[in-house]
């Protein structure tokens, strides 16, 4: 996290800059990692992250702006698919930088090429091409060739690792040399746009998919339903937050409750062990999970 003060904001930069990518390319994890908090869910799964976030970072320069979005699907298979696909192109409206996030292990199948055309529409704006994964061995980035033939057609290119935070601070420079110069767009403490409940839920998404991998699918909501603060016996301040798990189907209710409760136990621990990291508070975690067929339709 960059607590660098802005003390006046005549002749800084500010300005946005969009992350797009196929799904699990890595945009989450980059944007935490320029951020140096946890805003945006990580996992394996497609599709983790559901809404554009935004994610702030103050320097004595200025200010940017990164907007996570989510993975861009080729095909609108269901609601939720086109909803989030459709966010993706709201994003790329006005903005300063796009990032295109590329993995390297990937090949520039159909799905790729359709995101880079969208990239290429992009016309009026700085874009940077970022490799990711650079962390890898050679022979598991196998189309690493084939992307930075893309090279020519970007401002700059960065081959960096977003999960060992692996040459970030030379995307950053040049992103704050690409910016105009601009007011703030956020007051100089706010790191997103994202509320305590969103942030919250997101922990306990994130949760969901690392312990049950492909099991459950992507589609997979939480709501925090309340956030209390309370003092124990021993004068501890705890959050007691309640939140409801939602899933379209009662056998996916079953999974996330697990076998004797195990699975929705193991959900619980490691929710509450990084919210009580994140908050430096105890944290009371009551967890219900429902199945509601029409919950997508509601988002």
């Amino acid at each position: 996290m960059n607590d660098t003060p802005i003390a006046e904001t005549k002749n800084k930069k500010s300005g946005i800059i969009t992350l797009v990518g196929r799904s699990n390319v890595g945009k989450s994890t980059l944007l935490n990692t320029i951020i140096g908090t946890k805003i945006s869910a990580v996992t394996d799964k497609p599709q983790t992250t559901r809404n554009v976030i935004h994610g702030v970072l103050n320097r004595p320069e200025g200010q940017a702006v990164f907007v996570d979005t989510p993975g861009i699907f080729k095909d609108h298979h269901n609601h939720l698919s086109g909803q989030l696909t459709d966010s993706v192109y709201e994003a790329l409206k006005e903005i300063d930088v796009l990032i295109y996030v590329v993995d390297p292990t990937k090949p520039l199948g159909s799905e790729e090429r359709s995101i880079l055309a969208t990239v290429r529409q992009q016309q009026k704006i700085p874009k940077i091409l970022v490799i990711n994964k650079s962390d890898l061995p050679e022979k598991e980035r196998e189309f690493y060739d084939d992307y930075k033939m893309l090279a020519e057609e970007f401002t700059a290119v960065f081959e960096l690792s977003a999960l060992k935070n692996r040459h970030i601070q030379p995307l950053i420079d040049k992103v704050f040399e690409l910016l105009p110069a601009g007011e703030l767009l956020y007051p100089e403490n706010q790191l997103t746009n994202v509320d305590k409940e969103f942030w919250i839920a997101e922990i306990i998404r994130e949760k969901i998919f690392l312990a049950l991998r492909k099991e459950v699918p992507y589609s997979t909501h939480v709501i925090v339903e309340s956030i209390e603060e309370k003092t124990d016996a021993k004068k501890n301040v705890v959050l007691v937050i309640k939140a409801t798990i939602y899933t379209y189907d009662k056998r996916y209710k079953e999974m996330i409750i697990g076998a004797g409760g195990r699975a929705i136990k193991e959900i619980g621990i490691a929710a509450r062990k990084e919210l009580e990291q994140a908050t430096n508070k105890k944290v009371f975690l009551d967890l219900q999970v429902e199945a509601d067929k029409h919950w997508m339709e509601r988002l």
